[in-house]
């Protein structure tokens, strides 16, 4: 088919009948003049029986092709009749209702419940759209014969069907081999309608409660756990704590001192008093079998056949359906952890002073359920009961209980794609460009109050011109011993500063060491003001290397501060402002209108990188790092081999046009030229791809990504260069992100 049918619009559908309708009339005379033809003929050879009895055939054959010929124009009649009957705009005129015309559509389904979406025009507008195709000339089935002539072979391609439909959106989908993507569910456009005052954030919430998990399964008889050499039957409980240490028997974790001491001792705990005479040490404990079984059960899932793997996808789907959305305020949302964590050991960030303690079952008893008062209640298992079901539409959590290893309160919340979640978003980055409007005279108050007479001011302001410069945290306070020893800004002490007068050709410089979030060393050498430089000076005088560095300051305190400077304002609002302004400025800089989509990439993951520089977000590089870069080179150099079998292959097509000079031997350069400028683009990408993957090394990108760069800009870049939205926010991202890429246009500024 031609390009003139790849579009189908509303208002060309009732010339395109008149089209259809010719073509069918043409075909029909073309049968006609070809039957007198044969007519003729006869009458030529009306003596010779055997001409008789092979024109007999022939007409009888004319005669069926005439048939099929006039049935399928019936056929098309009767479409075509339905189409006249809807307006040139694609719409019914008019609709029967209990044997009235109704002059009106419905705007209600008949159906009603509360995982509707409110938005109803546009969802009749779909099931329209859907409703055409059904009306689109489908394809004429011709006979082998048929197909033979190339008079036939013209008429069936001038009657073929279009290929090409347009979806709502412009989308070409073919209904060939591939087969056309379903259309999307209305999304719920939430940042087009008003926000709830006062704190609310629902009016009605119902879920179905938590999936907990699976009851312990005791272990198989053959498999045994053996102390100081003898075999030994333990009791359900304390097996079932054995079995989290077997699991990790190969792990680093299980050979750290504190670890295996936190372990036993809550082992210990759920052990019979017959267990605990009797075990007494864990270096003669012997969890070999126990896990030499558990690795035998992970390569049983790993060779398990397609059919077993689609059973399990099929019961999941199924659980996800029952228990991972809710209804809040008529809308059907996500909910993220719908699934209880399972039992085992804790193993924190680092070196935690609680690794290797057991986390304890969750039961039904622990839960508090949240939810509103004219909604369906989830019920708890048989025999258990929920330990409170509340009705605060003040919070955004469905569950939560306690867990005992550091007494935090857990949380079952919505998913990232929900509106509670984007609304938090957005409210969040909003936040952060208003900071950019009274960035500069915060900046100058700070600068102001290095000079106060008052120490605290000091500290203050010094400590705040670093998370405003660094990008650090505020840091919390916690209780001595009870988690990591991890800091922010606020919390440091003095043994995590070097002061130099002068390092690496520069004056007044601080170097920081410390563990910052996730156990994650902080290491920067900064060369800051003069001024800062002395009151650091001022701050460690006198103090031991374990003492505080701003003793006069915590979070609490300097938040109050900030609230004073601008509503809202917090400490991490810097973190998110400085990362976002940071992106916006890095992709002026190195986004080159001429790259191809490949080199942009680069530049918007250079970016990004930055960012996530700034902000120290690190990562350990991959454990098959080398592996997959050894592998990208491999695919490089086979690349750059197929390169020179192509370019060889062009010289020699153009060597022999310019011996045969016919179009033949044109055609075949062009296609030479195009195959040569095919692989040098596949090359280019996975060079590109490797100098990415090098560079993101020990860097991660996705937490700023997703939790500090404004999605507006990222967006407003992606529709300003024609970079699909697909390269840079894979689907899950693309719906948290819904609001962004909905209202983002390509001018956006931070």
């Amino acid at each position: 088919m031609s390009g003139d049918h790849s579009q189908i619009d509303s208002g060309s559908r009732h010339n395109d009948s008149h089209k259809h309708k010719d073509k069918y009339k043409d075909k029909e005379h073309k049968h006609k003049d070809h039957k007198k033809d044969k007519e003729r003929e006869k009458s030529k050879y009306s003596n010779s029986e055997h001409r008789d009895s092979s024109d007999k055939k022939h007409r009888d054959k004319e005669r069926l092709k005439l048939k099929d010929g006039s049935s399928d124009k019936q056929k098309d009649k009767h479409k075509e009749k339905k189409k006249e009957e809807r307006s040139f705009d694609g719409k019914p005129k008019k609709e029967k209702e209990n044997g009235f015309e109704s002059p009106f559509i419905k705007s209600e389904p008949e159906n009603d419940d509360f995982y509707h979406s409110p938005k109803h025009e546009k969802s009749l507008k779909r099931e329209r759209d859907d409703d055409d195709a059904e009306f689109k000339p489908k394809k004429i089935k011709t006979e082998e014969s048929e197909k033979k002539t190339k008079k036939r072979k013209q008429e069936e391609e001038d009657i073929k069907p279009k290929k090409k439909t347009k979806d709502k959106k412009g989308e070409a989908a073919t209904d060939g081999k591939k087969k056309a993507k379903k259309e999307p569910e209305e999304k719920w456009k939430w940042w087009e309608e008003e926000r709830y005052t006062d704190g609310m954030k629902w009016k009605f919430l119902e879920h179905k409660g938590p999936v907990f998990a699976p009851p312990y399964e005791p272990l198989p008889s053959n498999v045994k756990f053996y102390y100081d050499g003898k075999h030994m039957k333990l009791s359900p409980g304390a097996e079932e704590v054995a079995t989290f240490f077997a699991k990790m028997l190969d792990h680093e974790y299980t050979t750290k001192d504190i670890f295996r001491k936190n372990f036993f001792k809550d082992w210990r705990k759920e052990m019979t008093s017959e267990e605990k005479s009797k075990i007494s040490d864990l270096n003669k404990c012997d969890f070999s079998e126990m896990s030499e079984y558990f690795k035998a059960q992970s390569e049983a899932r790993k060779a398990m056949t397609k059919a077993e793997k689609q059973k399990i996808k099929e019961e999941n789907e199924r659980i996800l359906l029952e228990y991972g959305f809710c209804i809040m305020d008529n809308h059907k949302e996500r909910i993220a952890n719908f699934r209880i964590e399972p039992p085992g050991l804790f193993r924190g960030r680092g070196d935690h002073p609680k690794m290797g303690m057991l986390k304890r079952r969750i039961r039904p008893e622990d839960i508090i359920i949240n939810c509103s008062k004219d909604s369906k209640h989830p019920k708890p298992p048989p025999g258990t009961k929920w330990k409170e079901v509340r009705h605060d539409n003040k919070v955004t959590w469905l569950l939560s209980w306690t867990e005992n290893i550091q007494g935090s309160i857990k949380y079952i919340m919505l998913n990232p794609s929900s509106r509670i979640k984007g609304e938090k978003d957005w409210q969040k980055y909003e936040t952060a460009r208003r900071l950019k409007k009274c960035v500069d005279r915060i900046r100058a108050q700070y600068r102001e109050d290095w000079k106060s007479k008052e120490m605290r001011i000091r500290q203050r302001a010094v400590a705040l011109y670093f998370i405003d410069k660094l990008a650090l945290r505020a840091g919390n306070e916690k209780e001595e011993g009870e988690t990591a020893d991890t800091v922010g800004c606020c919390s440091l002490r003095v043994e995590h500063l070097t002061l130099h007068q002068e390092m690496d050709g520069q004056d007044y410089v601080v170097e920081f060491d410390f563990l910052g979030k996730d156990s994650i060393r902080y290491y920067n050498k900064v060369p800051v003001e003069k001024r800062v430089f002395k009151n650091l000076q001022l701050f460690m005088e006198d103090k031991e290397p374990e003492d505080d560095l701003f003793d006069r300051l915590n979070t609490s305190i300097l938040n109050k501060h900030l609230q004073e400077l601008m509503d809202g304002l917090t400490a991490k609002v810097f973190r998110t402002y400085n990362a976002s302004i940071t992106l916006q400025q890095q992709l002026h800089e190195l986004t080159t209108p001429e790259d191809n989509v490949p080199a942009k990439i680069l530049s918007y993951n250079r970016a990004n990188r930055a960012v996530a520089i700034l902000c120290n977000h690190q990562r350990a590089p991959p454990k098959t790092f080398e592996k997959s870069m050894l592998n990208l080179q491999t695919k490089i150099d086979a690349k750059k081999e197929q390169l020179a079998d192509a370019k060889r292959e062009l010289k020699s097509a153009k060597a022999d046009a310019k011996v045969r000079r016919d179009e033949k031997s044109k055609k075949a350069v062009e296609s030479k030229k195009k195959a040569v400028q095919r692989i040098e683009e596949q090359l280019m990408k996975l060079e590109v791809q490797a100098t990415d993957r090098e560079e993101n090394k020990q860097i991660a990108l996705g937490t700023s990504k997703l939790n500090y760069l404004d999605p507006r800009i990222s967006v407003a870049w992606c529709k300003k260069f024609g970079i699909p939205i697909e390269k840079i926010y894979n689907k899950t991202q693309r719906e948290k992100f819904a609001w962004a890429i909905d209202m983002a246009e390509n001018d956006y500024e931070f």
